[in-house]
């Protein structure tokens, strides 16, 4: 297989059109049309990952922290990034990153920690925003079913725990065919008036060209009508953080013990509060820097908000409505290479593997 075809299992799952607008996701360095060798998973990219990948026979590097989110002016020994760079180059090694793309799916980093820590009726914390568009067409009556169909298929229809979603009305069309046309009824140069139904479907708007498609392949039409509206809804199957419950409730005090055991962390941090006076039911989750969602985890109700890292005045802001937890960066971001891992393998069982062994966390605790 060709690295580009482990970039389309990856974004199959983990879109690009998921990322955050300030990210850089994708491929960052390398030929997609290469055949692949081996991949090497790790959190961050070092010119130590790439001779580990070197070193193991992989020519694709997928990594969870971008190297490139800024354009580079010169390419040479001035910085890591630069070296890094190079290196993979002259090797013929391919770099991906998947940051808040991964992040944000249904089945990326805060999904995956969510279900570890037995969470359950999960959902986004935050959901995205202005990732959504409706079509609306007109289609005969004998037709409706068959449209419905194929662009469901190609992806609209979808809201939540629900597919296959739609709104009909019935009514009346007219047109008439000029010269050159080739009416599906009708006569050419006559007005004609056709019993139609308005059909409408939401969908993501990153799937807008595919359902499209769908509507001009099935449609009977030789022009169908139809507009694309953007919406400012919610997009309710990913965003930032998740927030689900707990089996039972817990202590927090032994709540907070099984976070730290879990994440193998050397130092958890959380507000100021009696552990052994607090219960926690609902919890919220963002790995990464995600103590900003602490608002949308009390609109939530969570009991607690884990998160990779906060500022000293974050601890105070919450006034423990939720318990704000925090477990170290890289500590709540190293289940990427399981997703990826687990991604990958679902679409290549014998395709060669490895997570870095490397620990790249830059910060050191004494």
């Amino acid at each position: 297989m060709k690295i580009k075809d482990i970039i389309l299992a990856l974004e199959a799952e983990l879109p690009l059109w998921l990322q955050e607008s300030y990210d850089n996701c994708g491929l960052q360095v390398g030929d997609p049309d290469l055949e692949a060798t081996g991949a090497l998973l790790c959190v961050d990219l070092t010119e130590q990952v790439v001779e580990e990948a070197i070193e193991r026979g992989c020519n694709l590097i997928v990594a969870h922290h971008p190297l490139l989110f800024k354009g580079l002016k010169t390419i040479g020994m001035g910085s890591y990034i630069e070296r890094v760079v190079m290196r993979a180059i002259k090797a013929d090694v391919a770099i991906y990153a998947a940051h808040t793309n991964a992040d944000n799916a249904p089945v990326g980093l805060n999904a995956l920690l969510a279900r570890d820590l037995g969470l359950k009726n999960l959902r986004p914390l935050q959901p995205l925003s202005g990732k959504m568009s409706e079509l609306i067409t007109f289609v005969p009556q004998d037709y409706l079913e068959p449209v419905q169909e194929a662009l469901w298929a190609a992806g609209a229809g979808r809201i939540g725990a629900y597919d296959k979603c739609s709104f009909s009305s019935s009514g009346q069309g007219t047109f008439r065919a000029l010269e050159g046309a080739n009416p599906f009824v009708g006569e050419q140069g006559e007005l004609h008036h056709e019993s139609e139904v308005r059909l409408s479907v939401v969908l993501a708007s990153a799937d807008s060209s595919a359902v499209i498609k769908a509507l001009y392949e099935a449609h009977p039409y030789e022009v169908p009508a139809y507009s694309l509206v953007p919406l400012a809804n919610d997009y309710p199957m990913a965003g930032s953080g998740i927030v689900g419950d707990l089996a039972q409730q817990e202590l927090l005090s032994d709540f907070l013990d099984r976070v730290k055991a879990y994440f193998a962390t050397e130092k958890l941090s959380y507000s100021a509060c009696d552990a052994s006076a607090h219960e926690v039911r609902r919890v919220a989750i963002c790995s990464g820097a995600g103590a900003f969602l602490w608002r949308a985890a009390r609109r939530a109700s969570a009991d607690v908000l884990i998160t990779g890292e906060a500022k000293y005045n974050d601890y105070f802001d919450v006034e423990c409505r939720p318990v704000l937890a925090t477990v170290g960066h890289y500590e709540s971001e190293c289940i990427a290479t399981r997703v990826f891992g687990e991604i990958i393998s679902r679409k290549f069982p014998n395709f060669m593997l490895f997570t870095s062994q490397l620990n790249s966390n830059p910060i050191k605790s004494i």
